[in-house]
């Protein structure tokens, strides 16, 4: 039996451990750690904060992964040695013949001084969940969402809150009282796509959302309900910021940033994997050149399952990463635009828009229900 460690059980790590599953179950043993007990979508949080989903009724346990040759187990990751593929945990040590790591990225919002006490932020569900409180008391006025920093996960999210925020305030009556500003370091919101950027850009427009891109709010004036960015300010009532992203701790502890772009995961973009012999990494922490979001999670934990495969059974390695993955945009009015990506295939990227529409509204509920029944045998929301 071959000994795979797979540290991080978000798309990378269920995709993978399903991949192996399927294919080697008699001579891969897959372990899969994560310090969550559960699995949420990250498009999901929206739910949460617009819908007003509980986040429960949508997690995934991980307790109902039956997945023939793969252990779960809950546990935190203390430490790695890439070298030797030792890792420590806070319940026990493994050295595995092959280490894959999925863990993520954690978000630093002390990082953008006056965020912690004045801001907002919607990408971790707590708080979403503070943001959905803030939201029905709120009365009217300027709101700022800034990107506080770069790289960051989903690139369309903040225009996707932005939109659907536009729509919240109209339900509520307040949107003629209310100015939004979507503030990014970005030139654009998605520099790979000009028919996305199209779109998104037209939709703002529609709704008498200010865009402003290549600027940063560098911190808060908590006081004074002012953002202040290179040269100029911006008052806010309610401030919602995209927090700063950072590697996991224990991998800039590691040594596995070493060489990686901005302190990231040193990875070799076709393959996924690290300088060390036996350590690929993938998702969010490493440093492959697509976008941080799950789609490309999955599809770079296919690679690296394929490698493992063929190492097993001793065939050609597995085709390189195509970096290709469709994400969906929520655009409002229950519309649904999709950016179908490739990044690695050809000569350039490209990255293609479809929609908005209705239909594909429908296809973002099957791909949630897909991904739930491969990794769990059941859909989200559905009792085990």
């Amino acid at each position: 039996m071959k000994q795979v460690l797979v540290l991080g059980a978000g798309f990378g790590g269920l995709e993978l451990a399903t991949r192996l599953s399927e294919s080697v179950p008699d001579e891969v043993r897959v372990t899969l750690v994560d310090q969550a007990d559960g699995f949420l979508f990250g498009f999901q949080k929206l739910d949460v904060l617009f819908r007003g989903r509980a986040p429960e009724e949508m997690r995934l346990p991980y307790r109902d992964l039956a997945l023939p040759g793969v252990e779960f187990r809950q546990e935190r990751v203390l430490s790695i040695e890439p070298r030797t593929r030792r890792v420590v945990t806070d319940r026990g040590e493994y050295q595995p013949d092959v280490l894959v790591v999925a863990l993520g990225a954690d978000y630093d919002p002390a990082a953008t001084p006056g965020f912690v006490e004045d801001g907002f932020e919607f990408y971790s569900v707590p708080g979403a969940q503070r943001l959905r409180e803030r939201l029905a008391t709120f009365d009217g006025g300027d709101v700022v969402l800034a990107v506080l920093a770069l790289p960051f996960k989903c690139p369309p999210a903040p225009f996707e809150a932005a939109l659907l925020l536009h729509e919240h305030l109209v339900a509520t009556g307040v949107r003629d009282r209310s100015t939004i500003e979507v503030i990014s370091p970005m030139a654009s919101p998605v520099p790979v796509s000009p028919s996305t950027n199209e779109a998104i850009l037209t939709a703002l427009h529609e709704r008498g959302i200010t865009y402003t891109p290549g600027r940063r709010v560098r911190r808060l004036d908590p006081a004074a309900h002012v953002a202040h960015l290179s040269d100029e300010v911006r008052r806010y009532d309610l401030f919602v910021g995209i927090p700063t992203h950072r590697v996991p701790a224990v991998l800039d502890e590691s040594g596995l940033t070493q060489g990686g772009g901005d302190g990231w995961v040193a990875v070799d973009p076709r393959t996924l994997a690290t300088p060390y012999d036996g350590v690929y990494a993938l998702g969010d922490c490493a440093d492959a050149p697509v976008p941080r979001a799950g789609v490309f999670a999955e599809t770079a934990a296919r690679v690296v399952a394929d490698d493992i495969i063929s190492q097993v059974r001793r065939t050609a390695p597995a085709q390189p990463y195509d970096g290709k993955g469709s994400c969906f945009i929520e655009m409002g009015d229950g519309r649904v635009g999709m950016v179908d990506a490739d990044f690695l295939s050809g000569p350039e990227p490209v990255a293609p828009f479809y929609g908005p529409s209705l239909e594909l509204a429908q296809e973002k509920r099957r791909f949630e229900q897909s991904r739930s029944e491969r990794w769990f045998g059941r859909r989200s929301g559905e009792s085990a």
